[in-house]
């Protein structure tokens, strides 16, 4: 690491931070209790495995994320994949912070 990269100014929110705040997106959206989601790590299922998260509660849970990670999510980035998992649903939101 070089005097310049060491000083550099983040770009962005951290992972640790996105990571938070899909946690209360969830919390939130879901009406989960917080114990439950800090325990999700990134093979917790998600679309199919909690009954809170259902098809009409995936756009709620999708509109929240735009408006707390300031991202802007189109119908073709969503699939299932992406809902599938925590960790798929993390990686989904780190990658779109990043193009912003």
């Amino acid at each position: 690491m070089t005097a310049e990269t060491a000083h550099a100014e983040p770009t962005g929110p951290s992972r640790s931070a996105i990571d938070q705040t899909l946690r209360g997106i969830l919390r939130d959206v879901l009406g989960l209790e917080e114990t439950q989601v800090e325990g999700f790590d990134n093979d917790t299922g998600l679309f199919g495995h909690l009954p809170e998260l259902d098809s009409m509660a995936v756009a709620g849970l999708l509109t929240e994320m735009e408006d707390r990670l300031d991202i802007v999510i189109e119908d073709e980035d969503v699939d299932g994949e992406m809902l599938e998992s925590y960790g798929g649903l993390l990686a989904f939101a780190e990658a779109k912070v990043a193009e912003g």
